[in-house]
């Protein structure tokens, strides 16, 4: 309820509708998932997901705000689809970033983000949105709603920021 609350500071509501759920992710909630996975406070919020929640497609909407951790990009955590024949879709609706995937074996590669790109995921591969740029990365999404998500997996690659200069790590 405090974040709850805070976030309504913030923006002024929480935007609901029926069928629609709303969840923010704070720097505590994913910090695992860093490099470095400390210098940030708990409660920095890394990003809100939107979703609806019936029909045999499900659409959403995540905001990823322009963090670095010790100068790692803010990402998402990234998942497999648990029935692993469901493809996605992305749509980069405002900002920069990429896209990465990873195959089945851990290669990884990405594809670049930036408004009206429109990206197929395919069944077979795990996908996660990194912000590279200085504002916040707001992607649509739409996939099968009996896709399910497996969040147990690590990407091989991170991705920096540096001088305004993007690379990656393995």
């Amino acid at each position: 309820m405090i974040k709850e609350a805070r976030l309504m500071q913030e923006w002024g509501s929480i935007p609901k509708g029926e069928g629609l759920i709303s969840k923010a992710t704070y720097f505590a909630d994913i910090q695992s998932i860093y490099a470095h996975p400390d210098g940030l406070s708990q409660d920095t919020l890394m990003y809100r997901v939107y979703s609806t929640t019936s029909g045999s497609l499900l659409w959403g909407q995540t905001i990823l705000e322009p963090v670095l951790v010790h100068g790692e990009c803010n990402m998402t955590r990234g998942h497999f689809h648990q029935r692993r024949d469901q493809d996605e879709y992305y749509w980069c609706q405002q900002g920069e970033g990429l896209l990465m995937l990873m195959d089945d074996t851990g290669n990884c590669w990405c594809e670049k983000m930036k408004p009206g790109s429109l990206h197929h995921i395919s069944w077979q591969w795990a996908h996660r949105c990194i912000n590279t740029g200085k504002e916040a990365l707001s992607v649509i999404a739409c996939w099968p709603a009996d896709a399910g998500h497996d969040y147990n997996l690590t990407f091989p690659i991170r991705v920096f920021k540096e001088a305004n200069q993007i690379f990656l790590k393995r």
